[in-house]
């Protein structure tokens, strides 16, 4: 860490959630104003990368049988975790019960069952067809 960062830390501290700063500009972190800067594609390729691995490490952790899925299923189930939080896709009982025991098809087929299919439409479509074929 450099001296300025050192001392934009203690002067702006960091800020984990959105905040309206002193001025009433939208401000997260160490004093970025998302009002009038915002971020970068870059930014936010990198949050993208973190929020990936998060969910990743997640799904590793909650299903024992997620690293035996295909890398696109695990995809597959990353981008529905992303999507909804791994809390919620746990409650996809059935479709997790299918994928654990290699029955893509009803697999596929419960996961459009649910309110986020109808939802969220042809990303869910898109998302069981993956589960259903494995890549």
């Amino acid at each position: 860490m450099t001296p300025l960062q050192a001392q934009l830390i203690e002067d702006e501290a960091f800020r984990q959630f959105p905040y309206k700063d002193t001025v009433g500009k939208m401000t997260i972190g160490i004093g970025r104003n998302l009002d009038d800067v915002g971020i970068t594609r870059n930014e936010a390729l990198i949050m993208l990368s973190n929020d990936i691995e998060k969910v990743r490490y997640a799904l590793t952790k909650e299903l024992s049988f997620f690293k035996t899925l295909t890398p696109a299923r695990q995809d597959a189930l990353i981008n529905m975790g992303f999507n909804i939080g791994v809390t919620k896709l746990l409650t996809f009982k059935k479709t997790l019960m299918y994928l654990s025991i290699g029955d893509y098809k009803s697999a596929s087929q419960e996961c459009l069952k649910s309110v986020w299919a109808v939802q969220v439409g042809e990303r869910a479509q898109r998302i069981s067809k993956i589960l259903l074929i494995g890549s």
